[in-house]
């Protein structure tokens, strides 16, 4: 099975028409997951106070026809918590933020945002010791890690996955339109660009 992983649309919908039509050229079979970060919250974590917000359109970005596009299976990012503790309401949109899980597998691998922890961190200490393969985003930067280490990538060569430990972020779909296309029968990755 192949997987077009997609995160980081930050409500961009011109950017995320883009991918989806590469995907869709590319590979047409592939199942859509995305990585959280699907909306853009407009209040920063700077300003969070204990007041909520009664309406969602006015702490988030919400385009028009946006959520139609959103047709595939996601987990949350930090914008979507930031949305969820910021409001209170009864909209249905809210509730689908709240229940998006926080982590997802996808075949032999998982998927998880990647503000779980900090930037510098090492990510698997914070990651089931099971998990040899993990996709993320949260930072925006297309980048793979072997046992840790950082590796070069160029867009559109491929790279073997599932021998050792890897850990794949996906990149942005806002402002950079990146994705990776994961061919798990044949265990490689491609870091894909529209």
């Amino acid at each position: 099975m192949r997987f077009a992983i997609i995160g980081d649309i930050h409500s961009s919908t011109n950017d995320l028409a883009a991918v989806l039509k590469q995907v869709e050229e590319i590979a047409p079979d592939a199942k859509l997951v995305g990585t959280g970060d699907l909306f853009e919250c407009t209040i920063s974590k700077k300003n969070i106070t204990d007041f909520k917000y009664e309406n969602l359109e006015d702490v988030m970005l919400l385009p028009e026809g946006f959520r139609e596009m959103l047709t595939f299976p996601s987990i949350r990012g930090n914008q979507e918590e930031r949305i969820v503790f910021i409001t209170k309401t009864k909209d249905p949109l809210r509730t689908e933020l709240e229940r998006l899980p926080e982590t997802m597998q996808i075949g032999e691998a998982f998927v998880i945002h990647g503000h779980q922890w900090h930037y510098g961190d090492n990510p698997w200490q914070k990651l089931s010791p099971d998990w040899k393969l993990v996709f993320f985003g949260h930072t925006h930067r297309s980048e793979i890690f072997r046992n840790g280490q950082p590796e070069c990538i160029r867009f559109g060569e491929e790279y073997e996955v599932g021998k050792e430990r890897v850990i794949v972020n996906v990149g942005s779909v806002i402002e950079n339109r990146e994705w990776v296309l994961y061919d798990e029968d044949n265990g490689v990755i491609r870091f894909m660009k529209a």
